[in-house]
């Protein structure tokens, strides 16, 4: 059964989302996923995987801005995104020992689907992978994670509503001690009379107990003890979509305004916590680079105009971080054994809103 979203509880969000609440709002933008789950063999890990575009034979740049607010982890291919302002192929996301694996599903995946590409250029695949730690309630080091888990993610990918919570990559995670794990939300933005989306997807790692706060209240204070030690030690990744066109610049501009919007759950960037971004935009598509010729015309909104999106992008972050936390369930952890994880209880959460002021508005249902 799923679970309300935070807007159905009737937390008063700021800002229009798009029809679908989520990251796939954006035109063209697939989520997929493969959860792994199995208790026997302390199993909860999974990959997540984001396509900007399901193009054919040819895979196309997708405009792109990178940044770490904390850089205890790790996202392939930033390198060149810094460098470049663009990547090519699918970002995924998994657990810490999964990177490999991951990246190597991934770098199949691209050769398959894009096989006349690869075959007639000398074309390489450098998918982006990222990963936050689940080893507290999935043995990390039993590397459950294989390549085919990668293909099986992206073959899984598709638009409309996003699985959240338990889900893909998300499966072992936990955030500020509560179960965490996927999240995503979206916000329409208007400028110079044009209608944009701006789209989020967050793995949720991060965060002690202490820290909780929703749209300003300090939730986490009101809710009792933390289970494990008070030491802030997991991780968020955060992908922001737009169907804008923004320039590099702008894009890695975008990506920063991630780290106001984990912050406004309580996150002050722990040193143990792995927080980065990426920010991409599907619009203003061009050729791949090796057919685009010597000149390359490329359109991006006025930096005066941006303020709407960076807010936008902000208020979209931090739902996406509560709706993965309101998804969770009690789990049984693995490291250390003996305790459950427990999922939020949304009623106590809606009492201590209602108590602070901050509740009881029009629910809408995602």
């Amino acid at each position: 059964m799923t679970k309300p979203r935070a807007r159905a509880l009737g937390l008063p969000f700021p800002g229009a989302p798009g029809p679908n609440n989520a990251i796939t709002d954006v035109p063209g933008v697939l989520v997929g996923f493969c959860t792994l789950t199995d208790p026997a063999q302390n199993m909860r890990t999974g990959v997540t995987a984001i396509i900007p575009r399901a193009e054919k034979d040819s895979p196309h740049p997708v405009w792109a801005g990178f940044h770490t607010l904390n850089g205890n982890g790790e996202m392939t291919g930033v390198h060149w995104i810094n460098d470049a302002g663009y990547f090519v192929g699918p970002v995924c996301i998994t657990n810490t020992h999964g990177v490999g694996a991951v990246h190597t599903g991934a770098t199949r995946w691209m050769i398959d689907t894009y096989a006349k590409h690869f075959k007639e250029e000398h074309a390489w695949a450098m998918p982006v992978v990222a990963e936050t730690y689940d080893g507290c309630l999935n043995d990390i080091n039993a590397m459950f994670v294989k390549p085919e888990h990668a293909l099986a993610a992206l073959n899984d990918a598709r638009s409309g509503p996003v699985a959240e919570g338990s889900t893909g990559g998300g499966n072992g995670m936990i955030a500020y001690g509560f179960k965490g794990g996927t999240g995503t939300s979206s916000r329409r933005v208007v400028i110079g009379g044009q209608t944009y989306t701006v789209g989020v997807l967050v793995q949720a790692n991060f965060g002690i107990r202490p820290w909780f706060t929703v749209l300003g209240v300090p939730v986490g204070r009101e809710m009792g003890e933390d289970w494990r030690q008070t030491k802030e030690t997991g991780s968020i990744i955060v992908v922001i979509a737009t169907d804008a066109p923004l320039s590099d610049a702008i894009l890695r501009q975008l990506a920063k305004r991630a780290s106001i919007g984990i912050g406004r759950s309580g996150s002050p960037g722990g040193n143990g916590s792995g927080d980065i971004f990426l920010a991409f935009s599907v619009a203003d598509e061009m050729p791949n680079s090796l057919h685009a010729g010597s000149v390359i015309t490329r359109h991006s909104l006025n930096w005066e105009e941006l303020d709407p999106f960076y807010e936008a992008a902000v208020e979209a972050v931090d739902e996406s971080v509560i709706n993965a936390i309101v998804a969770g369930e009690d789990v049984e952890t693995f490291k250390p054994q003996g305790y459950i994880c427990p999922a939020l209880d949304t009623d106590r959460l809606m009492a201590i809103m209602a108590a602070h002021g901050r509740a009881g508005g029009q629910k809408q249902g995602d």
